[in-house]
């Protein structure tokens, strides 16, 4: 059955994510701050509306993809705050990836107003938003997951449930936080066997075959001309940026420090990307981490 979704955040994740709910047959009542975001949307058969709160009216579902802990709360929270528009007993699947408490102090105050809530943050990049792949991490209540899986398996493949309300942020951070070391650690690795005359071709498929195999080595390999499809090979453009990857290690760190937990790895690596931000490539694409190590 087609429902009505409010959809906030048509960037380059939520923006796939909501062509595959109309795909799906749902209507989409969609807003973001780029008006061009609107308008792909709509040409694909979603209505655009004229605010936030426009957006969720009347919405069965609401969906939010946003890039930090600080617009998610401002976009929910305060008198008027999106809670106070969307309907009781509506659902929101709250995608975005942000720091467990800001996940539970949103959830929270939904619950007081009757709303269902799930935190659900997605891996599985840019490519598996378009091609409906993504993996899901939900935190919340085990019903309303129920309730979600409709609308998640929209626009994935994967549902894990990690546990009650930023259960779900929580994983997800430490997902990033690996995938980080992953890829300086594969960036490194493989600039190494080129400065010592290797191909970077032959190296990665020694690598796949190998005890270091990994998914930044066989899926997303760093060096361009490795791999066709990957940013890599088209000047590190698109995917996920170096400035979002510094992000959630600075989450990482967050709730590391909150939990007293050791993650020294994690710790070098977020210091590796924040050098490579201030070289001046925040926008590129996280493998680009290579020019740090590539003579």
């Amino acid at each position: 059955m087609s429902s009505t979704i409010g959809f906030i955040g048509l960037g380059h994740m939520g923006g796939p994510m909501a062509q595959n709910l109309v795909k799906a047959g749902h209507r989409l009542q969609v807003f973001d701050l780029v008006p061009q975001a609107v308008q792909g949307l709509v040409q694909a058969g979603a209505t655009a509306a004229a605010s936030a709160a426009a957006a969720v009216a009347g919405a069965d579902v609401v969906v939010t993809m946003l890039p930090a802990s600080r617009h998610v709360e401002g976009l929910y929270l305060g008198e008027d705050g999106l809670l106070t528009a969307i309907a009781p007993r509506a659902l929101v699947l709250e995608c975005s990836t942000i720091a467990p408490e800001s996940a539970r102090k949103v959830s929270a105050a939904a619950a007081q107003r009757g709303i269902r809530m799930l935190d659900a943050p997605v891996s599985g990049g840019t490519g598996g938003a378009v091609a409906g792949t993504l993996t899901f991490i939900v935190g919340g209540a085990a019903a309303d997951l129920e309730s979600a899986r409709p609308y998640l398996q929209a626009m994935g493949k994967n549902i894990f449930h990690a546990g009650d309300a930023g259960a779900g942020q929580v994983a997800k951070i430490c997902n990033n936080m690996l995938l980080g070391i992953l890829m300086a650690g594969t960036a490194e690795a493989l600039a190494l066997g080129v400065a010592n005359g290797l191909d970077p071709r032959t190296l990665s498929d020694i690598i796949a075959k190998s005890s270091g195999r990994n998914w930044a080595t066989e899926l997303y390999n760093p060096w361009p001309g490795v791999m066709e499809n990957a940013p890599a090979s088209k000047g590190y453009a698109g995917g996920f940026g170096v400035d979002l990857m510094l992000k959630d290690l600075g989450l990482a760190a967050e709730a590391s420090m909150q939990a007293r937990a050791t993650t020294p790895l994690g710790e070098l690596a977020r210091n590796l990307y924040a050098l490579h931000s201030a070289q001046g490539h925040g926008m590129l694409d996280f493998s680009s981490i290579l020019k740090l190590y590539r003579r």
